[in-house]
């Protein structure tokens, strides 16, 4: 037998040290000595998280979290570095890697935060596996016992598939559920350090990737894009200091100036409850004797009664941040802000009659004005002002900077371009994408602050918590559209679909067995709340109220009014007058109009003849005797002011073919189309192939039945005898005439074409006797000079002098150009 070697004193302390080492459920009183540590890991990892802990015998920090003299100046917090990362390590065994496991996470990374091409998925080449990754033999048909026995339990393969498809949809957004987004990016032009120190602010030509989402707000997932409604214009800015969403809409004001009558509001304009009718329309009683017994309402129903609320694509709306907002520097100074998107086509809008058309035929029309424009390389542009004031400004303005009924007139406070928004690149995947982005007001970044608005306050809560219900839980945010770019570091742990994997044993702050980290960041680089506002200094008494300021409701709804062109006051009558008569109970219609008297008089006399009814008396005013207001017209607030540049850029022109046309003008028109940027179809009676008279050979590719007149923005009519009796034999013809004209575009008629103007009694000239401007007609001879004026014409979007109410119905003048 071999006598064994007795340690000595010192192995035996090693070897004892080492053994503690591999307890998880207590320790020695001192920490092992050094000779133990080397070629022994579990060793090593004790004494390193021994030296770390030791380093921070105390929490410094903590003296510096009491006193208000130290609220602006939160330091740091302290960190400790490790010889090495062992002891922060979760497990000593993560160097063995595996196919799933990868290596060590990479130092001071969440891997979780990169770019989208880490969940993309390419299965070109790829056979078909279950969830599961196991490879699918017959997808065709499920697993039975026997050609005609029953379907056997086991067939993990049908009910994988059949329960994955059972649980495919989420909840829909309460409000805003339509809705159509894409990627792109915002460009600073000149750095506006001296306002603030939000990060895409920083210097001039700096890039900061962005995720847009366009919506309606009433209707459901699936209803209509051409409702008339309020449209949601959110931005998420993926900056390096995190993520700001941006969450606006296509109109500077809302219904309702506290957070408190959100749900009411939502509840009054969705589907009455008894018999979920009527879908995405504001056209009916709950919706009006709500915003008729909130007389803050009215402004807000001037913008929605006016041609904005049917723009004629997302392109051409503008955008607004509707609060105002606070932006501070890295002194701490802070200003107000307004946000404000100005879209580089200009701001154009559909009539109504054109919009109900659509929505029967084409119900997806601005989701596809938007996807098919970012195809063709079009990329939507938008340019973000700013309005910029100081709190002894806003102090001395008639209305309340908090109130979200009222705008900041641009007379009081110019806008100022600080960048542009471009929009390059479609989703992948509509519902990874567009469907689980999560929006939300509380989602600012240090530079970006809030103000005390009272509606803003709710949608800070309300915008969090309705994203935890239909997302599943609190981790949304690690949904891949929803990561940040910026790095993501805390101690938020575990909850419902969590993604990311965190490496070492501290989820908790102040902490010294993960050397301090991750560390608060101090006042120097983290967000902070602006300290000193002058709307907090009024009397701290818990109250229910509003600020008096707030009781003017009829001020800026008359500014709007006032600001419209002769065009767009007609329109919000009309659409006043349409939704009105909708409403079935009288007593809710007369308190309408009577509390219009009080905004516009005119318009509720106009109102009261246009419903037959007697002209109620105004109602009572909660505030007799506003502040006179400093601006009193502001033509800024027509669409006209923005008409844009006067191009034909991705206007859909539609050009009528037959048999026989004549085939030169016809290539001039379709060449120069296309040259300007335009997208000409050629719509026919059936799909195929035409000849015309000189053999040219032209391929429709839409019909008249499938692709209506109302869905392009103007009309190109052929020459040649034989197309125009073919086109004249056929009634989708003159209805395609007459809707172009009846809503205002430009129409080109070519030599014998101009028969079908005189069947289709379409005037040639303007109610006033002059010729009509948006009726172009030529013989084909002179296509050139022809071509040109329509393409101008076009530019001018709409001609409105043809508007009548109701439209007149007459023969055409005989005189023929």
């Amino acid at each position: 037998m071999v006598k064994k070697q007795v340690p000595t004193a010192a192995q035996a302390e090693i070897d004892a040290a080492r053994a503690a080492a591999r307890n998880t459920d207590s320790g020695p009183a001192t920490p092992p000595p050094p000779k133990a540590w080397q070629g022994d890991p579990p060793t090593l990892k004790a004494a390193e998280a021994q030296q770390m802990a030791s380093a921070m015998p105390y929490n410094a920090l903590k003296p510096a979290e009491h006193g208000e003299s130290n609220a602006q100046s939160t330091p740091p917090g302290e960190v400790v570095s490790g010889s090495s990362r062992v002891p922060l390590a979760s497990t000593l065994s993560e160097a063995n890697e595996s196919a799933k496991t990868g290596a060590v996470a990479p130092e001071g990374v969440n891997a979780t935060i990169s770019p989208l091409d880490r969940v993309r998925v390419d299965s070109s080449n790829q056979v078909l596996t279950t969830n599961q990754g196991v490879p699918i033999a017959d997808n065709q048909n499920s697993l039975k016992a026997g050609a005609r026995g029953p379907v056997l339990l086991e067939d993990f393969i049908l009910r994988e598939k059949i329960t994955h498809f059972d649980h495919e949809r989420i909840p829909e957004r309460i409000v805003h559920a339509r809705g159509s987004g894409a990627h792109g990016f915002f460009e600073c032009y000149e750095p506006l350090t001296q306002y603030t120190k939000a990060a895409p602010f920083q210097e001039a030509g700096k890039i900061t990737p962005t995720f847009v989402r366009f919506s309606t707000v009433a209707g459901e997932r699936g209803s209509k894009d051409t409702a008339r409604d309020v449209r949601g214009f959110a931005v998420k800015f993926y900056t390096d200091e995190g993520n700001w969403d941006l969450v606006g809409n296509n109109m500077p004001v809302f219904f309702i100036q506290d957070a408190m009558k959100f749900p009411d509001l939502v509840h009054a304009v969705k589907p009455e409850p008894h018999h979920q009718m009527p879908q995405a329309a504001s056209a009916h009683d709950t919706f009006w004797d709500f915003v008729s017994l909130m007389p803050e309402s009215t402004h807000m129903l001037m913008w929605q009664m006016s041609d904005r609320a049917i723009p004629r694509s997302y392109r051409m709306m503008q955008g607004f941040g509707v609060h105002t907002y606070r932006l501070v520097n890295d002194a701490g100074e802070a200003c107000l802000v307004k946000f404000h998107w100005q879209p580089k086509l200009g701001t154009h809008s559909l009539v109504w009659e054109e919009a109900v058309k659509i929505s029967g035929a084409d119900p997806d029309f601005h989701r596809r004005d938007l996807w098919e424009a970012i195809e063709a390389g079009e990329y939507p542009e938008w340019e973000l002002g700013l309005q910029i004031f100081t709190e002894d400004q806003a102090e001395q303005f008639s209305f309340d900077i908090l109130d979200a009924t009222k705008i900041v007139p641009e007379e009081l406070v110019p806008i100022q371009i600080v960048g542009r928004l471009v929009l390059n690149r479609n989703p992948d995947n509509f519902f990874a994408e567009t469907e689980q982005v999560a929006f939300c007001t509380a989602h600012v970044v240090p530079g970006i602050d809030f103000t005390n608005d009272p509606l803003l306050a709710g949608r800070i809560h309300s915008y969090v918590d309705t994203q935890i219900s239909r997302l599943g839980g609190p981790n949304f945010h690690e949904i891949p559209i929803n990561a940040p770019v910026a790095q993501v570091h805390n101690n938020q742990r575990d909850g419902m679909h969590r993604q990311a994997i965190h490496r070492g044993r501290v989820a908790y702050e102040p902490n010294s067995l993960g050397g301090g980290c991750p560390f608060q960041a101090g006042a120097a680089q983290g967000f902070t709340s602006v300290a000193r506002r002058l709307d907090a200094q009024q009397s701290a008494d818990k109250v229910r109220i509003k600020p008096e300021k707030f009781a003017d409701h009829y001020t800026q709804a008359r500014l709007f009014y006032e600001s419209q062109s002769e065009v767009e006051q007609a329109h919000i009558g009309n659409a006043f007058r349409f939704e009105l008569s909708k409403v079935t109970v009288p007593a809710i219609r007369e308190r309408v109009v009577a509390s219009l008297r009080n905004a516009v008089p005119a318009l509720a006399e106009r109102l009261a003849q246009d419903l037959g009814m007697e002209l109620p008396q105004a109602l009572p005013k909660a505030l007799e005797n506003p502040t006179p207001p400093e601006v009193e017209v502001s033509p800024a607030l027509s669409l006209m002011a923005r008409p844009g540049d006067g191009g034909v850029r991705t206007r859909k022109v539609a050009v009528l073919i037959g048999h026989g046309v004549d085939g030169p003008s016809l290539g001039k028109v379709i060449s120069s189309l296309v040259e300007q940027g335009a997208v000409p179809r050629l719509v026919a009676a059936r799909l195929g192939t035409y000849v015309a008279v000189g053999g040219e050979k032209f391929a429709a590719d839409a019909t008249m039945e499938n692709s209506p007149g109302f869905l392009f923005d103007a009309l190109v009519l052929p020459d040649g005898e034989e197309a125009v009796a073919a086109l004249a034999a056929d009634a989708h013809t003159l209805e395609f005439l007459r809707v172009q004209y009846w809503h205002c575009k430009t129409i080109l008629a070519f030599g014998a074409s101009q028969a079908l103007l005189a069947e289709a009694q379409i005037p040639l000239m303007m109610a006033d006797g002059e010729p009509d401007p948006g009726l172009i007609l030529a013989d084909a001879a002179d296509a050139d000079e022809a071509i040109t004026d329509f393409i101008a014409a076009m530019g001018l979007h709409r001609h409105f002098g043809r508007e009548n109410d109701p439209p007149r119905s007459e023969v055409a003048t005989t005189a023929q150009s």
